[in-house]
């Protein structure tokens, strides 16, 4: 069951059979190829496509952080994705114990689960790729207290993992058959406690950890702590070494929530949950430095009502930039400056449901999925040519979490 805590919202021997890294970067193919440039917004949707979406959740009988009623989630829900319209349809459902956030391997052929309870967890599964379905591998304690993010490192057979509550970061060599293997890596963030929210910052809070777009640099989001932690890999051992520049500021009571980086490798975007704001970087890939670049509101002029924001995703274009608002119920909408990486707000649209915590992209750059966790639905809008919003479906489905996009069908 989800934890109680005020969000609106623990050394194992080295397996020695895991994957080098010349043995897994060809699995990437062509789709890191793909991703290495940007396409323009009408390029990228053009080739919808059906694929395996799969969606993470806060499980029954818990009531969820930032929740209004139990959740009646039990795990893990697969869907098919229509090209049409992006309407989704059940295919599995996955028991699993608060499996908030989801993420996939660059070869779509294993997903790992977060398990955010008191005693963290990471779980992976198989991908079985003629019907999308998950297979159970194996689960591993992940040193921490709720856990709250996984990713998995674009080139080199690692995962990471955010503990919120205990404020540290995992990191596990994943094995040639997909499953957790030993963690490599357990790096413990510090915050002073005396961040302006008491209630929020009173110490380190690790929300999200991952890499840039090419794998230079590893980066641990401290929601306590207002800063980005900054490290390198080293691939042998598994260990986050600091980086020359080891962290990136936000201002004092932010609270930075999710990072994103944009397709151009020079900018950075961070979503800063308590201050309602993005902090926008201008970003050096050789250094893995911040600079800062912009900070704008993600809320409308004169809103008074209390708002915590949850997710930031950017169109694969390059070209748009949207965030979820819980509170105000909305996702904003953000046009990118190409020369400069500015953000100008487009507008704001109803999320169509309360308390949108998840959001994603499909990767043709035509649906947005939005996770309406208090009221049981994810809305699905069609992105226009101009950035903005108009929504196809609505799926019931219960307690919303994270959503990530699996095989085409």
């Amino acid at each position: 069951m989800a934890t109680t805590r005020s969000e609106p919202a623990i050394g194992d021997r080295q397996s020695s059979s895991s994957l080098t890294r010349r043995e897994f970067l060809p699995l990437l193919g062509a789709a890191a190829v793909a991703a290495s440039a940007p396409r323009t917004a009408a390029a990228a949707q053009s080739a919808a496509e059906s694929r395996y979406v799969y969606v993470g959740t806060y499980t029954a009988p818990g009531v969820p952080p930032g929740g209004t009623h139990p959740s009646t989630a039990v795990g893990i829900y697969v869907f098919t994705m229509s090209p049409r319209d992006g309407n989704l349809t059940l295919v599995q459902v996955v028991p699993a114990d608060n499996p908030s956030f989801l993420a996939l391997d660059p070869t779509l052929a294993h997903l790992y689960s977060a398990n955010e309870m008191t005693a963290g967890r990471v779980s992976g599964y198989s991908i079985d790729p003629a019907t999308g379905r998950l297979i159970f591998l194996n689960s591993a304690a992940a040193n921490g207290a709720d856990t709250t993010h996984v990713s998995v490192h674009p080139t080199t057979p690692f995962l990471f993992a955010a503990n919120y509550t205990s404020g540290n970061f995992s990191v596990f060599r994943i094995q040639p058959d997909g499953s957790i293997g030993a963690m490599t890596d357990l790096f413990q963030s510090v915050g002073n406690g005396t961040g302006p929210n008491p209630d929020r910052q009173e110490g380190p809070h690790a929300h999200q950890i991952l890499t840039d777009l090419d794998a230079r640099h590893v980066f641990g989001v401290d929601l306590g702590a207002d800063k980005v932690n900054a490290w390198n890999l080293n691939v042998g051992s598994g260990k986050l070494v600091p980086n020359t520049v080891p962290f990136a500021p936000v201002a004092s009571g932010s609270g930075p929530r999710h990072v994103a980086f944009h397709p151009d490798r020079q900018h950075a975007y961070v979503l800063d949950e308590l201050a309602s704001t993005i902090t926008a970087f201008d970003y050096d890939p050789a250094r893995g430095a911040f600079v800062w670049l912009q900070t704008l509101s993600t809320l409308p002029e004169g809103f008074e009502g209390t708002n915590t924001t949850a997710e930031i995703r950017i169109h694969p274009s390059g070209q748009f930039l949207y965030n979820t608002n819980r509170g105000h119920n909305s996702v904003t909408m953000y046009a990118v400056d190409p020369d400069t990486g500015k953000l100008e707000v487009l507008g704001w649209k109803s999320s169509q449901g309360e308390w949108p915590r998840g959001m994603n992209i499909d990767p043709s750059g035509s649906f947005l999925y939005v996770g309406n966790q208090n009221t049981d639905s994810i809305a699905v809008f069609r992105i226009k040519s101009n950035g903005k919003l108009n929504q196809t479906e609505l799926v019931r489905t219960p307690t919303p979490v994270d959503i990530e996009f699996g095989p085409q069908v």
